[in-house]
């Protein structure tokens, strides 16, 4: 378990419309720190189907009660400064959801800021374009994915040298993101930054979708994880709707990420299509190098089987509804139970089928 995580817990905060709201609780934050579970965005982690404006408004339902939620408490007022971080924040429907809760967006700035990728690792980053303006006391408002974090890090302190040295100041911060634990870290660390500049600094809210996850620190048991990018479950902190909603479905945990690249799902479709079809014809070939057991273990996030106690605990659900609990556990076990037998090859040769007929709808052209 990543230490800022240890005795942290989900507190519910209520269903919002058609969203369900979770706070974490429990540890000595800086900021407040919220998972939502939407339909939507379940479909969306659960199924790399989901791709170009289809993933768009996959998000709409979850940021829209969120912003509705967050209004009618206060965090977020009449206005609001979107900055885009382009490619994967373009994903997100920021503008959409403020303009339908009421909330005028005074500003839209951008910033681009890419990954550098070499043999499967992060070697630098490249800011290409930034489009800013600075004006006082703003709630500034940023969707995107936090894997590494390093991409936002970057931007967030070329930000902040950009608004002081425009005169302008910020007010408070509230983050959307499909990411993962790293970003708590990060932001504990901006925030003393955010104060050192602007004392009156509010703090960051920061809303995770389904789940604060992981990125994988090497390879994986199976050898072809991409480290610092390829998100799953292990050491996170997952809704318990998504939870259940990926294991209802017989392949949706064993997907190489819960996202893949982001921008790539949206803008280069071909791309995010050999992406894909890459991972299940790498895992078909090695299939003989690990057992599924410990590809099973790897995907829950711990070693089959255990306890409830301790099932509850690495999952941060101490706080939530026992019977709810209690029945997931079960619903979670007899899957382990169902999986024993399964074959990788079979599952792979599977999504391959599956996968290639979705996306022949999409990209005629792709052979």
């Amino acid at each position: 378990m990543q230490p800022y995580l240890e005795k942290t817990f989900l507190q519910p905060a209520g269903l919002h419309k058609a969203t369900q709201i979770y706070e974490l609780a429990g540890g000595k934050f800086a900021n407040r720190y919220f998972i939502i579970s939407n339909e939507g965005t379940r479909h969306l982690l659960a199924s790399p189907e989901v791709i170009g404006y289809e993933s768009y408004l996959a998000m709409c339902g979850a940021t829209g009660d969120m912003l509705s939620w967050l209004k009618q408490n206060g965090t977020v007022g009449s206005n609001a400064d979107i900055m885009t971080i382009l490619r994967g924040g373009l994903n997100y429907p920021l503008e959409e959801c403020c303009y339908r809760n009421g909330i005028n967006v005074n500003n839209m700035d951008f910033i681009s800021c890419e990954r550098v990728i070499r043999n499967n690792q992060i070697t630098g980053l490249d800011i290409r374009y930034t489009k800013l303006t600075a004006p006082k006391d703003i709630t500034l408002m940023i969707g995107d994915i936090i894997a590494s974090g390093e991409t936002l890090a970057r931007c967030i302190r070329y930000i902040i040298a950009e608004f002081k040295r425009l005169g302008g100041s910020i007010r408070r911060m509230v983050f959307f993101t499909i990411g993962g634990t790293r970003g708590i870290e990060l932001f504990e660390e901006l925030t003393n930054e955010f104060r050192f500049h602007w004392p009156e600094f509010e703090g960051i809210t920061c809303i995770f979708y389904e789940g604060i996850f992981s990125a994988y620190k090497d390879k994986g048991v199976t050898g072809i994880s991409w480290p610092q990018i390829d998100f799953f479950w292990k050491d996170g902190v997952i809704s318990p709707e998504f939870r259940r909603y990926v294991l209802s479905d017989d392949d949706a945990l064993f997907e190489k990420c819960i996202i893949y690249d982001g921008g790539a799902r949206r803008y280069e479709i071909p791309d995010h299509y050999h992406e894909v079809t890459e991972y299940w014809e790498n895992i078909r070939e090695a299939a003989d190098n690990f057992t599924f057991k410990d590809f099973l273990d790897e995907k829950l996030g711990y070693p089959t089987p255990i306890s409830y106690d301790r099932w509850l605990e690495l999952n941060h659900y101490q706080k939530l509804d026992q019977k709810e609990m209690t029945e997931l556990y079960t619903f979670e076990r007899e899957f382990a139970s169902r999986s024993e037998d399964l074959s990788i090859i079979k599952i792979a040769d599977r999504r391959l089928r599956e996968f290639k007929a979705a996306l022949k709808k999409h990209c005629p052209t792709i052979e």
